[in-house]
């Protein structure tokens, strides 16, 4: 099996192709720079290569060799591509947070003119910062290198070297249960080395143990350092399928394939998603919090509204950095509540939503973590065919109204929750006045009753019930053409939830 190259091997072989211009997008900025002064050595060939790093609070400042306080003649932007351009001596600059200074059109003339001017002097330009928008006059001149995360082998060096830390803080050392410290070094996949250092600390430092009880805290805490758009919202505790009245189908797949998706089963593919479709309130979003109870990993829910934006490209930006962050969060559960409302494509389309589809299918296509994909739709019309074809989705699984028995198990459900005691008999004579009725709707009835009889200052019970239900006109009487038409529409094409 070939060996996988390391970011030091990588880096090393950019610099020495020749590149005048280096792009590294990251923030674990003092990462790069270890990486850079180390390798220093390494870049000689007949003369040795000085490395440089620049920042506009100190200047210029030599990191291979010690040579004291920074060159703040060199402060300035401009002042600092002067100095490079004009020197005829091979280097490498680190120009760290440049990206504010790349929209001046004389710091763009100057870094080209580093460019051109490489033959004859070999300044290799990185620049280093969380996102660089690159002028298109650079881009030629330019590779882009993507700085790995550390590996898991490293993440395991970094907890060891944590509960290190802490035994000679306190004189003892630090109870480690050795499944939860494999459990937290595989949770701290995906993030730069100073967070990951942080986050086992917290781990850690709290109490002096490292046990499964620590791991929910420091999974939304790494939601909270990746999560900085606000895309995306976080629940590690999610819910049970005992709180969802029927789909014995639905339930039984997911059992089937939960050995696959927590690793127990490693020769098995992992699975990749569903799509959830059905009469709205009929429990479609409660099913999707269910699934990541069932494989019992955290909940990712992806609010579609919040990624459009206004500039051309920032919205499949937007999107890319959103499943980029639940790739990291892996292994988890990506909720994608009303699918259609972000990817419906029509006449009044501009073309982004067909290109938000584009980077969404090409994700599902290529992603290689464990995120199990569980997106909900009502409306079948504003699907774009792309995304329902056999081979996107592992099933498409269709939510109908409940029968009584299910009606039953959802009114249980609500009266306990809200401690109305009806009886066995009263309950099914509710169930079955309550034909047609979705799940939300016999939620609010119950909600409503409880309401009624607090109103009038007395105890609820199953008549106020069946009132409100009597009273209530169900979406499936209100819209019976279109709910017919998507009954008819998944009666071959999907799999009944139920």
């Amino acid at each position: 099996m070939p060996k996988v190259p390391d970011a030091r091997s990588e880096l090393l072989a950019l610099l020495r192709s020749r590149v005048p211009l280096i792009v590294v997008e990251t923030r674990d900025e003092p990462r790069v720079v270890d990486l850079v002064a180390s390798l220093a050595t390494q870049l000689a060939t007949p003369e040795h290569t000085p490395v440089f790093r620049w920042t506009l609070t100190e200047g210029l400042r030599r990191l291979d060799v010690d040579l004291g306080a920074p060159q703040r003649h060199n402060q300035e932007p401009g002042d600092l591509l002067g100095h490079v351009r004009a020197t005829d001596r091979r280097g490498v600059y680190l120009l760290l947070d440049f990206h504010p200074f790349l929209d001046s059109p004389m710091h763009i003339r100057l870094l080209k003119d580093i460019c051109l001017g490489y033959e004859k002097a070999a300044r290799t330009v990185m620049l280093v910062s969380h996102e660089i928008r690159l002028p298109r006059e650079l881009e030629h001149f330019a590779a882009r290198f993507e700085l790995s995360f550390p590996s898991r082998e490293e993440r395991h060096r970094i907890v060891e070297q944590v509960a290190a830390e802490w035994q000679r803080g306190n004189g003892r050392r630090a109870r480690v249960d050795s499944r939860a410290a494999e459990m937290l070094v595989e949770n701290l996949a995906g993030l730069a080395t100073a967070d990951t250092l942080r986050l086992a600390r917290k781990a850690i430092f709290d109490d002096g143990a490292l046990t499964a009880s620590d791991l929910p805290e420091v999974m939304a805490a790494k939601y909270r350092l990746l999560n900085r758009g606000g895309v995306l919202g976080y629940e590690h505790d999610t819910a049970r399928f005992a709180e969802v009245a029927g789909m014995s189908r639905l339930k039984s797949w997911l059992e089937q394939r939960r050995p696959a998706f927590d690793g127990s089963a490693p020769r098995l593919d992992p699975p990749r998603g569903l799509l959830l479709l059905g009469v709205q309130g009929c429990g479609k979003s409660l099913a999707a919090r269910a699934m990541a109870g069932v494989f019992g990993v955290p909940l990712l829910r992806l609010d579609f509204g919040a990624l459009y934006n206004k500039y051309h490209g920032e919205s499949e930006r937007n999107l890319r950095e959103t499943l980029s962050t639940a790739d990291v969060m892996a292994p988890c559960v990506l909720w994608i509540d009303e699918i259609e409302k972000g990817l419906a494509t029509g006449e009044g389309d501009n073309g982004t939503s067909r290109r938000m589809l584009g980077t969404f299918l090409t994700w599902m296509a290529e992603k290689k973590r464990r995120v199990f994909t569980a997106a909900t739709a009502n409306d079948i019309s504003a699907l774009p065919p792309e995304l329902i074809r056999k081979g996107r989705f592992d099933e498409i699984f269709f939510v109908d109204l409940p029968d009584a028995a299910v009606r039953a198990d959802i009114l249980r459900i609500h009266l306990g929750r809200r401690e109305l005691q009806v009886g066995e008999r009263d309950l099914l004579a509710l169930a079955h006045a309550a034909e047609a009725f979705s799940g939300a709707e016999l939620e609010q009835s119950v909600v409503s009753a409880i309401y009624t009889a607090h109103a009038e200052g007395r105890q609820p019970g199953a008549r106020d019930v069946l009132a409100e239900i009597r009273g209530t006109r169900p979406l499936s009487r209100v819209m019976a053409e279109r709910i017919a038409a998507l009954r008819e529409w998944a009666r071959d094409r999907t799999v009944p939830a139920g």
